[in-house]
């Protein structure tokens, strides 16, 4: 009787090993997504929130930093 038992066990252990490795290794995998798309997330944001030249130079003139015939002449600059 007990060898019987013995070798249902042993069926038990190796399957619960396996059952113990997929659920370790889908946990890792999601932490790894999550991550990822965090990171990915945040970089977008930072990268639309960078002003382009020419905003940049808008908001110079808007400001009064620099006047009308500069403000015409980098925008030219800019656009070529």
């Amino acid at each position: 009787m007990m060898a019987h038992m013995g070798n249902y066990g042993w069926g038990h252990m190796l399957f619960g090993g396996l059952m113990m490795v997929l659920f370790w290794g889908t946990v890792i995998a999601l932490a790894v997504f999550l991550v990822r798309g965090l990171v990915r997330g945040r970089d977008n944001a930072i990268s639309h929130q960078r002003p382009t030249a020419l905003e940049l130079l808008q908001e110079r003139y808007a400001r009064g930093e620099i006047d009308q015939q500069e403000y015409e002449q980098r925008k030219r600059d800019l656009m070529h």
